[in-house]
């Protein structure tokens, strides 16, 4: 993530660059500065999510109570001093970066691999510096940021532009996050999340200015400087004997620095004294090595020009590279999803956009010579979008997934409809445990029934139904290719619906159907009427389960993976409950309202010990053979834990909204919606373990369930 080297020598060889700032102050000038507008700090969520998990324990599946505390608690700080968070998070994977998160996942893989060594050698969680964060905390912390009140916008292209671009042009206080693309980007200030201190509000502002003063460079130089370096874009192995060069070149007159500060120097140095003597006069490929990665870096320099901003350093005619400008601003797999275009369109631009510095960039620039390619703001709703370009052709669909896509309350669809292309991070499974079959194939059949109702055949009617391609991580697949994945046919009485019945219809009975459709893909509808006779809240915690052990009925997992395994089947909850025109309450299949990881393993110990079900419901108080819950632990899915009076738990999570009254959003439920009632929802006798079906002891179903409610108690009748 960002600029290859550039942290490390930030804080090793010019550390000035780093400087203490107070957010509240900043807050407080800013107001001064600016009256009537209220101070904005732009949130690189992703980059965050390390930051906000503090709970104790995250290898059993995530403290998702806990979880959400530590959120209100920073949303809170920041609002107490009048200071507003616009929140992003990452919408989708740009092709021409596939390879970097190939090789992110695979070194998270060598990561869990570890985590699971260290578990079966010591029979505990590992230590902090071995943290791995739980399965869908990026997806979950979306709506539970949404539950708080705040504004969460999910990006259409790569994050880290949305974000410098929001925050260059709505006048922000600066930019949250933990990523040395912020260093590069003409942008607002760049605060650094790891270094926040909470109470005080205190951390570390990385100036931009400071860093060019250390290398005598200018602005516009800068990306410039992280492409030599290697980025996101451009491999740090394609530039590796000019910097190599550089060096043996900068050492002759420069001694006595490390090799990494030296190099980045060296680079800089090269730019100041050497390419800059020419600048204007020739182009980049008569003064640098590109070779065939002359579009490659062309387009990596020219990522980091926001809207508006321009760059000295490419002087081609727009003839020149029109092609090329056409990949530069593909904001996402939806090619119509248009932006405005970094180019200067006057001659006084220069005025504005401290990226134009050189008089006549304005009139040599990479400017977007295709008349179907318009400017437009990001986030803009209301964009005309072309059948062509889509897996499907209705233009009503698509705006309405962009615009659910953009405002962070869908998972998948958008990708799905504009590009047939998915990915899937890692989850918490053991490679050498081959008993439990990873999530990517547990839910695979659920998302082959979504894909045909998005796909259904084709946008061209053609007879062969379309096919996804997915990006998954499980063990042996070393992720050189998609998986190429063909829709399910859906079994649903009278058909397949549309997405414009499920999704605009407001008829009576529609709302009927989109709970048969959501059963369907998951291929419960013969469930339907023992489902709906489960209490609301339950619904989809209940229809999930019911889908995993029919799944998992003959599998003997792991604690571990189990909770991994239904943390992600909670987004599959989500995707299928996004398609099928939102059936239920988004709160009722959060994982804050109806699982706790560290409850989770407590039951799945116990279940192994062989204790009975009212001693894992905590029914009575009976039997109790544990300590109280910790405050603060959710109820989880095997019950509601009392507390140290013995009393039951049931709204501990308060109100979800800062001002301590009802939810403000009640599309999305809060974190209390679930906690009524769970217990009544157990009490159904299972079977004594004498009298199974098939003779046979159930030890293996208890070790299965852990303290997931046993198929035989679950009020789901048939399995």
């Amino acid at each position: 993530m960002g600029v290859r080297g550039l942290q490390g020598f930030v804080a090793s060889t010019c550390p000035h660059v780093c400087t203490v700032v107070n957010l509240k102050e900043l807050a407080e000038h800013h107001r001064s500065e600016h009256p009537g507008c209220t101070p904005t700090i732009v949130v690189d969520a992703m980059c965050c999510l390390r930051y906000w998990y503090t709970p104790e324990s995250w290898v059993c599946g995530g403290q998702w109570k806990e979880y959400f505390s530590a959120l209100r608690e920073f949303v809170q700080t920041f609002a107490a001093v009048g200071i507003k968070l616009i929140f992003f998070f990452d919408g989708m994977v740009e092709q021409d970066k596939r390879d970097v998160w190939v090789k992110r996942r695979l070194k998270n893989n060598r990561e869990i691999a570890k985590i699971f060594h260290y578990i079966k050698s010591h029979r505990k969680q590992p230590g902090r510096n071995m943290f791995f964060i739980p399965s869908g905390l990026a997806i979950f912390t979306r709506f539970a940021l949404k539950t708080l009140g705040q504004e969460t916008l999910c990006s259409l292209q790569e994050a880290d532009y949305e974000v410098a671009s929001y925050g260059l042009q709505n006048n922000c206080l600066g930019i949250l996050g933990e990523d040395t693309d912020y260093l590069i980007y003409d942008t607002c200030p760049y605060f650094s999340i790891s270094e926040l201190c909470l109470d005080s509000l205190d951390t570390i502002m990385l100036c931009r200015q400071k860093l060019c003063e250390s290398l005598d460079l200018g602005l516009a130089d800068l990306p410039l400087l992280a492409c030599l370096l290697g980025n996101d874009i451009v491999p740090d192995g394609v530039f590796e004997s000019f910097r190599y060069k550089c060096l043996s070149s900068y050492t002759s007159v420069k001694e006595n620095f490390d090799k990494k500060g030296n190099t980045i120097s060296a680079v800089a140095h090269h730019i100041a004294k050497v390419l800059r003597l020419h600048q204007g006069e020739k182009k980049l490929e008569e003064m640098l090595p590109l070779g065939p990665n002359k579009a490659l870096f062309y387009k990596g320099v020219t990522s980091y020009l926001l809207p508006g901003q321009t760059s000295p350093w490419i002087f081609q005619k727009p003839k020149d590279i029109a092609t090329l400008h056409k990949q530069v601003v593909s904001m996402s797999s939806d090619p119509e999803a248009k932006q405005e275009i970094p180019v200067c369109t006057d001659s006084d631009s220069n005025q504005e956009n401290p990226m134009c510095i050189d008089p006549v960039c304005s009139q040599e620039i990479p400017v977007c010579t295709d008349p179907e390619i318009k400017q437009e703001d990001p986030m803009n709703m209301e964009p005309e979008i072309k059948q062509q370009v889509s897996m499907v052709s209705d233009t009503e669909i698509l705006k309405i997934a962009r615009m659910r896509h953009v405002q962070g309350e869908s998972y998948l669809v958008y990708n799905i409809l504009t590009s047939g292309e998915i990915e899937c991070s890692n989850s918490l499974e053991d490679a050498l445990d081959q008993a439990l079959p990873s999530q990517a194939f547990v839910y695979r059949p659920v998302r082959q029934r979504v894909y045909s109702l998005l796909l259904g055949r084709g946008p061209d009617g053609a007879s062969g139904c379309p096919t996804v391609r997915e990006w998954f991580v499980y063990s042996g697949n070393p992720l050189r290719h998609p998986d190429l994945v063909r829709p399910l046919p859906m079994n649903i009485p009278g058909g397949t619906p549309s997405l414009n019945l499920l999704w605009l219809n407001q008829e009576l009975g529609t709302q009927a159907l989109r709970m048969d459709t959501l059963l369907a893909c998951f291929d419960l509808l013969s469930s339907r009427e023992e489902l709906q006779a489960v209490e609301m809240p339950f619904q989809a915690l209940c229809c999930l389960l019911t889908y995993l052990f029919v799944q998992l009925e003959c599998v003997d997992p792991r604690a571990v993976q189990l909770g991994a395994l239904l943390v992600r089947g909670l987004t599959m909850v989500l995707l299928v409950h996004s398609v099928c025109g939102w059936p239920l309450r988004v709160g009722d299949f959060m994982p804050w309202n109806v699982f706790d990881g560290k409850l989770f393993h407590e039951k799945y110990l116990q279940s192994e010990k062989g204790c009975a079900v009212e001693v894992l419901v905590e029914q009575n108080g009976g039997g109790r053979d544990r300590d109280p819950a910790p405050t603060g632990r959710g109820p989880g899915i095997a019950g509601l834990a009392k507390d140290s009076t013995g009393e039951t738990r049931g709204q501990e999570a308060g109100s979800t909204s800062l001002s301590g009254g009802k939810d403000t959003h009640p599309l999305l439920g809060g974190p209390a919606d679930a906690l009524q009632g769970w217990d009544r929802q157990l009490t159904v006798p299972r079977k004594p373990r004498h009298q199974m079906s098939d003779g046979s002891e159930d030890a293996a179903d208890m070790r299965t369930t852990a303290s997931l409610p046993h198929k035989d108690h679950l009020p789901c009748g048939r399995w």
